[in-house]
């Protein structure tokens, strides 16, 4: 089955992946995550990405973000990329790929599902049993939005902004969001919808997706022939 075009249009949020290739470590240091953590914020910037949530694993990473430029998501994930596996391969003193082909993303509808989706983010190293409280992993942006570190690269999202009037009520409401689990089926969904590239949202919000781009945001039905029946849009943005 052909891939779909990237979907990418501006101001709505995006749940990115990248794994490392066939699953290995693409961290093998503190010094590798700070290094990463650094030329994303300075990618960001330049390429005009709101970065609203994030994780970095040992193998993967994690990231909620918003372009407010055509095609600003592939260009900061490749500049990045490219330089963090030359920084990788020097340092380690190995060659060779490093990613696991082009990173997966997905639109996420803002209202609802951006707080949920930066839940399930931040609670990946709960999930991977490497600690059992997220403030105790300091790879993540849940550093930022329950404890109030101030992060350079930190654009908090309209949603956790809506939580409370001040910084500390703000935190105090999203550290409660925390005492209860995500789901399991809404977990489920998550995933799945990252990992095949469909939206995150109501069936309104896909409907209007599909609509103004021409393509589908939602798995095939089964029976159908797996060919893309909606027209793929000419849009720069894809």
């Amino acid at each position: 089955m052909a891939r779909l075009p990237r979907l990418s249009p501006v101001g709505i949020p995006q749940h990115i992946i990248q794994r490392g290739n066939n699953r290995q470590p693409c961290f093998a240091s503190e010094q590798d995550l700070a290094v990463y953590a650094s030329w994303l914020s300075d990618y960001a910037a330049q390429y005009q990405v709101l970065l609203h949530a994030w994780v970095f694993m040992t193998n993967h990473v994690h990231i909620l973000a918003t372009p407010n430029e055509p095609g600003a998501i592939s260009a900061m994930m490749q500049a990045l990329g490219r330089r963090y596996v030359r920084y990788f391969n020097r340092e380690h003193h190995r060659s060779g790929t490093l990613w696991e082909g082009r990173f997966k993303s997905n639109l996420v509808q803002s209202d609802t599902y951006v707080l949920v989706c930066q839940r399930y983010i931040e609670l990946n190293p709960v999930r991977a049993g490497m600690v059992d409280d997220p403030a105790d992993y300091i790879w993540s942006s849940y550093q930022a939005h329950a404890l109030g570190k101030t992060m350079k690269m930190h654009s908090p999202h309209q949603e956790y902004l809506a939580l409370g009037r001040l910084d500390a009520e703000r935190a105090q409401v999203y550290r409660e969001l925390f005492r209860s689990h995500i789901d399991v089926n809404l977990t489920a969904e998550i995933t799945s919808a990252l990992n095949k590239g469909m939206a995150l949202g109501s069936d309104r919000f896909k409907d209007e997706l599909e609509k103004l781009y021409e393509r589908r945001v939602r798995p095939a039905k089964m029976g159908r022939p797996m060919v893309n029946k909606l027209k793929v849009s000419s849009d720069p943005t894809l």
